[in-house]
Formats: C-alpha cells, structure tokens, sequence
C-alpha cells in the first residue's frame, strides 16, 4: 500500500476528467457486471510509466469527439480488491499495471497494457485509445471544457514534492 497523501494527486489526475473511482469489488461490479455500452477501466499506478505516459495518454485521449458511456479507476498497489475485480472482467489478458480496457456489451474490445505503453510517448497511447473510441463509443466529448483541460497539471513520479537532487 502506498501512502493515500502521495497517490491523491495521481487518482485526482483522472478523477478531474469525469473518470469514476472504484475503489471496492462492488463498485467496479456496478460498472462492468451485466453492463450494456461503453465501459473505460483505467488501472492506474504510482509508476514512472503511469506519470510518464498513461495518464497523460488517457487525458489526451479524453477530449476526444467520441468517449465511451461510462469511465473507471481503479489504483492498483492501493485498491487491491478492486484491482482484482476489474482484471477478473479482462478475460485473457494477465494482469498489467499501469493497463487500459475498453468494453463494449462486456466485452473487451481494446486492451492496453504496460507492454503497450512502455518507450511510447502520451500522444502514441492517446491515439490508440482516441481510435478505440472512435470505433466503439458514441457519447459526444470532450469530457472537460478546453479551459478546464489547460488548467490540469500532470503528476510525475509518485506525486512527490521533494525537489529533485541539485534543485
């Protein structure tokens, strides 16, 4: 379990585009059991691919034209049941963090994994996801206005606060 001080900032990073946190078994049952449409699951991570270029892609990707019905976080190393649930719903796909799945019926139609998102830059992950979409979802976005989007501040390496050696 990391400390819930350092990772607010990184579910915040979500959670300010309209993104659900669930943060209990059930609640991620409520989003994908028996689910008709769209279901976006983020599970989300403290690590430097996280910061670097998952949540940035995910943030990206939120302003696009189409969205999907409904969007979850999960936070893996903090949310364990959680987790857990919504990777049991990503039938024959192991277990990644920092990971992305699109559902559409209940289904998994779009899978991004850590693998996926590994020497990719945010703007590469956030045209696969922007493509899932398109193809997919049909809710009109973006999910923020333009100003609201300007105004968010990515968090790099696990939240911290402690100046970087030399600073």
């Amino acid at each position: 379990m990391y400390d819930e001080m350092m990772v607010a900032p990184m579910r915040a990073e979500l959670t300010e585009l309209g993104i659900k946190e669930a943060r209990t078994a059930s609640e991620v049952d409520k989003y994908l059991a028996e689910q008709k449409g769209t279901t976006f699951v983020v599970v989300n991570s403290v690590c430097g691919c996280a910061a670097a270029m998952a949540r940035p892609g995910v943030t990206m990707a939120w302003q696009n034209a189409k969205l999907p019905d409904n969007a979850i976080t999960v936070f893996a190393g903090n949310d364990a049941e959680a987790t857990a649930k919504a990777r049991s719903y990503m039938v024959g796909y192991p277990p990644s963090s920092p990971a992305m799945a699109l559902f559409k019926d209940g289904e998994v139609v779009a899978m991004v994994q850590r693998q996926d998102i590994e020497r990719r830059n945010p703007e590469d992950i956030a045209n696969v996801l922007r493509g899932a979409f398109d193809r997919f979802c049909s809710r009109k976005g973006p999910s923020i206005s333009r100003e609201q989007f300007a105004k968010l501040v990515p968090q790099q390496v696990c939240g911290s606060q402690i100046p970087l050696f030399g600073q």
